[in-house]
C-alpha cells in the first residue's frame, strides 16, 4: 500500500468515526431521560407537525387562507416583530444570511461606503463563506481581534473609514458574550461620531434582556436596523426578520426578491415563528437566570471531581448559553458525554466538543425548558459521573 493510499484510508476512517459519533449523539438525544435542552430539530416530522398543529390555533386563525408571496400570516409575523422591537417595519426572510446581506448592501447605498466593520468571530466571517464580498460587494474590516465586542475607543481610533458597524449580540463564537449596557451605548455613540450606521446581528437578541436589564424595544432602539432569528432560541422551523425604518424595509423587500427570498408559501415557518414568539420568548429570561445556576454548579462539580482547571466561560453567563472548556483533546470529552447519555440516560453535554488548541476542548451548553428541572445538586452529580468517564490524564 502506498503512503498516499494509507493516508486516505486513515482520513476516511476518521470521518467514519466522526459520523458514527454524530449518529450516537443524535440517537442518545432522542432517548435520554434528562438533558439541559432538547433541540427543536430532534423530533420526527410527524412529531414536529403535531406540535405545530396543536399550538397553532392559539396564535393565529388557522381557518384563514394560506399566504402567497409574503402576505397574510407572513405579514402578521412582520407586524409582530416590528411591534416587539419598536421599529417602523419588519421584513420576513428565509435566512438570516440573506437578511443581513440585504440590510448592509442597502445601508452601503445610503452611506456611499461598502465597508462594514465587524468582528472576525462574527457569523458572516466564520459561517457564510465570504458571502459579503462574494455576493454583495461589501468589504469587511475588523476593528478588534480580541474575543469580545469592540470598545468605543477602538471604534473611534480605527484607522480607516467604514459606512456601517455590525455588532453580533451576543457574540456567539466568543462565548455568547454581551457588553454592558453602558459599553453598548458608548460603542453606538462612537460609531455615530464617525457617521456610520449601526446594525445589530440579533440572532440571539431575544435573550439579552436579562443581562442588559432593558426591554427589547430599548435595546433594538440603539441600532439603525436589527436582524432576529426565529429558530435559534424560539424553536421555529426557520426564518428570520429584518427590522428598521420603513424606507429601508421597503428597499430590503425588493432585494429579498432579487436574492430569491420571495418564497411562494411560508405558512408553516411563519406559524412556527408566531408560536415561538408566544411561547418561548416569555420563557427566555427564566432560562438565562437558571443558566447561571447551572454554570455555578458545573464549576463546583468539576472542582469537587478533582478537575479544577475546567472553565465555564463567561463565569456568569450573559444569556442561557455559554461555553465549557476542559484540559483534554476533544475526542475524550466527546466520547465521555455520549457514553454518559447512553449508559445513564443523562445527557449533560449534548453539543459537539471542539478542539480549542493542543490539549484543550470546548463545548457549548444551552439551558432551556428541560434544564429548569435540574437542581444544582443534579448538575454536580452529573459532572462527577461525566468526569469518571473521561480518559486518564498522563
Amino acid at each position: 500500500m502506498t503512503e498516499t493510499a494509507g493516508l486516505e484510508m486513515e482520513q476516511g476512517g476518521e470521518r467514519s468515526a466522526q459520523e458514527r459519533l454524530r449518529e450516537r449523539r443524535a440517537t442518545a438525544h432522542r432517548q435520554v431521560r434528562r438533558t439541559l435542552a432538547r433541540a427543536s430539530t430532534g423530533g420526527s416530522i410527524r412529531e414536529r407537525l403535531a406540535e405545530l398543529t396543536e399550538a397553532a390555533p392559539d396564535v393565529y386563525d388557522v381557518d384563514e387562507p394560506t399566504d402567497i408571496y409574503g402576505n397574510r400570516i407572513v405579514a402578521a409575523v412582520e407586524e409582530r416583530v416590528a411591534a416587539l422591537l419598536g421599529t417602523e417595519a419588519a421584513a420576513f426572510f428565509p435566512t438570516g444570511t440573506m437578511a443581513q446581506q440585504v440590510a448592509l448592501r442597502c445601508w452601503a447605498a445610503r452611506t456611499g461606503s461598502p465597508t462594514v466593520a465587524l468582528h472576525p468571530l462574527g457569523h458572516p466571517e466564520v459561517h457564510e463563506r465570504d458571502a459579503f464580498s462574494q455576493l454583495s460587494g461589501l468589504r469587511p474590516v475588523h476593528v478588534t481581534s480580541e474575543p469580545r465586542l469592540p470598545t468605543a475607543a477602538e471604534i473611534r481610533d480605527f484607522a480607516e473609514p467604514f459606512g456601517a458597524l455590525m455588532l453580533e449580540l451576543p457574540l456567539r463564537d466568543a462565548g455568547f458574550l454581551l457588553p454592558t449596557w453602558e459599553e453598548l451605548n458608548d460603542v453606538v455613540e462612537a460609531a455615530r461620531e464617525r457617521d456610520a450606521v449601526v446594525h445589530f446581528d440579533g440572532a440571539r437578541l431575544w435573550e439579552s434582556t436579562v443581562h442588559f436589564e432593558r426591554p427589547l424595544r430599548e435595546i433594538a432602539g440603539l441600532a439603525d436596523s436589527v436582524y432576529v432569528s426565529f429558530y435559534k432560541s424560539l424553536g421555529g422551523f426557520g426564518g428570520a426578520a429584518l427590522a428598521g425604518p420603513l424606507t429601508l424595509i421597503e428597499e430590503a423587500k425588493t432585494w429579498r426578491h432579487r436574492y430569491g427570498g420571495m418564497i411562494f408559501q411560508q405558512f408553516p415557518t411563519a406559524l412556527s415563528a408566531l408560536v415561538g414568539l408566544e411561547r418561548e420568548l416569555p420563557r427566555l429570561p427564566d432560562y438565562v437566570r437558571h443558566a447561571r445556576v447551572v454554570a455555578a454548579a458545573l464549576r463546583e462539580g468539576f472542582a469537587e471531581a478533582g478537575l479544577p482547571w475546567a472553565r465555564v466561560h463567561p463565569g456568569v453567563p450573559h444569556t442561557h448559553q455559554f461555553q465549557v472548556w476542559l484540559p483534554y483533546d476533544s475526542e475524550g470529552p466527546a466520547e465521555a458525554a455520549v457514553r454518559q447519555a447512553e449508559e445513564s440516560a443523562v445527557f449533560l453535554f449534548s453539543s459537539p466538543w471542539n478542539a480549542g488548541g493542543p490539549g484543550l476542548a470546548w463545548t457549548e451548553v444551552t439551558v432551556a425548558a428541560a434544564g429548569l428541572e435540574w437542581t444544582a445538586d443534579d448538575v454536580r452529580a452529573a459532572v462527577r459521573d461525566f468526569v469518571d468517564r473521561l480518559p486518564e490524564r498522563a
